[in-house]
């Protein structure tokens, strides 16, 4: 897992996630096995921007039944990613 595209899905535009950005904190759908320090090289790299902190945690998949069947919904870990004073990520 050295790939910048390996451990960042995607960035995640959501109705809560979108309040974080007048503080400079975007939340990004990231591998499982990645760590804050991957996190924060990946987003470096990917977007040429400076971060000055990284908070990761995992969204537990939630119990959902189909007609007879149990399921379950899939487990993601996201990162939220601060970024220092001046930086910003310029989003379509």
């Amino acid at each position: 897992m050295n790939y910048s595209q390996d451990i960042i899905r995607s960035l995640m535009r959501t109705e809560k996630s979108t309040q974080y950005e007048p503080d400079a904190k975007y939340l990004f759908l990231v591998d499982m096995r990645a760590n804050k320090i991957q996190v924060k090289r990946a987003v470096e790299q990917l977007y040429k921007v400076k971060v000055k902190n990284v908070n990761t945690f995992i969204s537990v998949g939630k119990l959902k039944r189909v007609r007879h069947q149990l399921g379950r919904t899939p487990e993601s870990k996201k990162a939220v990613v601060t970024l220092k004073a001046g930086q910003k990520i310029q989003v379509v």
